[in-house]
């Protein structure tokens, strides 16, 4: 009886340790592994942002005076914007300065005519989605340089000098200079240069006025020098003084009839019509002869008849006592102006 319960006491032991291990076992056998998920795909935004890019046809503006040099003072810009849903945008445009054109839509014109030398900015927002709420948007800008015209590059006016045609020694000439073109906005000032003689008057201006006194003969040069337009502008011209004529000795009648002294005295009224700015001189000779006169007196007398009976004025014969000769003459000169008159 001891020993029946003695057996059934061990196999309970024997159970329990084999239910044990059963269990231990089955908890290893789990151990480490996790539920698996199941991979669903993570839904997309409704709404994604749009992309933009601007262009500017130049990036510097010049801006110059005078309309004729003035850079265009316009530019274009233009804004490309995408939506990634296709969905409609909106373009709106702000400057810093200038105006616009249009302030909407993809092009614009923007007009700097008016802005000062400066760096100004353009600006775009493109919107999608309600007006006034829009759900998205992109931002982009650009900038431009306005300056002013560089100053113009110096350029001498085309300078020129007239120069007189000189009649007669010792009167007074003039030079005068034309000035045309070069650097717009510059007051030209004249300095005058001149080889000989005297500036009497107009130094500082574009016409000056010479004295030739003493300079018969001579060529005299003129320079004039513009100055103001930080460049060697100057023109020269040259002018001759002519020399004084010389009188020129017409006739000399010897012992001769009275007739053919006339007739003489008659070609020489001639000539001195011919040259109303000349003077007639008579030298006359006295001989050694009886019948011989004076030189005085012959040179009187014929005077007279030029006066007289050829109606030569007498203010333009001049009568001159030769002294006395071996035989008495008559000479006839013709003094044109300037010339220095004949001595016996």
């Amino acid at each position: 009886m001891l020993t029946g319960k003695r057996t059934a006491a061990v196999l309970g032991v024997l159970l329990l340790a084999v239910a044990a291990f059963v269990a231990t076992s089955s908890r290893a056998a789990h151990k480490g592994k996790e539920p698996q998920k199941s991979a669903t795909p993570a839904p997309s935004p409704e709404y994604q942002p749009p992309t933009i890019r601007l262009d500017a046809d130049t990036q510097v503006v010049t801006l110059c005076p005078d309309a004729e040099s003035m850079s265009n003072p316009r530019v274009r810009l233009k804004a490309v914007g995408v939506s990634p849903e296709g969905k409609p945008l909106r373009y709106k445009w702000t400057v810093s300065g200038g105006r616009l054109d249009s302030y909407d839509g993809t092009d614009v014109v923007w007009d700097l005519a008016d802005a000062q030398p400066g760096v100004y900015n353009a600006s775009v927002v493109i919107e999608s989605g309600p007006e006034g709420n829009p759900l998205c948007t992109a931002f982009t800008s650009t900038k431009v340089v306005v300056r002013s015209c560089p100053p113009p590059r110096p350029v001498c006016p085309n300078v020129s000098i007239y120069c007189p045609d000189v009649q007669q020694a010792g009167t007074p000439i003039t030079f005068t200079a034309s000035v045309s073109g070069g650097t717009p906005g510059v007051t030209p000032a004249y300095n005058w240069v001149i080889s000989d003689g005297k500036i009497i008057s107009g130094q500082g201006t574009p016409t000056i006025t010479v004295d030739t006194a003493g300079l018969a003969g001579r060529p005299i040069s003129a320079t004039v020098e513009v100055a103001g337009y930080n460049l060697e502008c100057r023109a020269q011209c040259q002018a001759s003084i002519p020399a004084p004529p010389n009188p020129t000795k017409f006739d000399e009648i010897g012992v001769v009839n009275r007739d053919d002294e006339k007739a003489r005295l008659d070609t020489f009224a001639i000539e001195l019509q011919n040259s109303p700015g000349s003077q007639g001189y008579l030298i006359g000779y006295g001989g050694s002869g009886r019948r011989d006169v004076s030189g005085q007196k012959r040179a009187q007398n014929a005077r007279d008849y030029l006066v007289t009976t050829r109606g030569i004025d007498a203010s333009r014969i001049v009568v001159l006592d030769g002294g006395q000769r071996t035989t008495g003459s008559l000479q006839l000169w013709l003094v044109p102006p300037g010339a220095t008159p004949p001595r016996p």
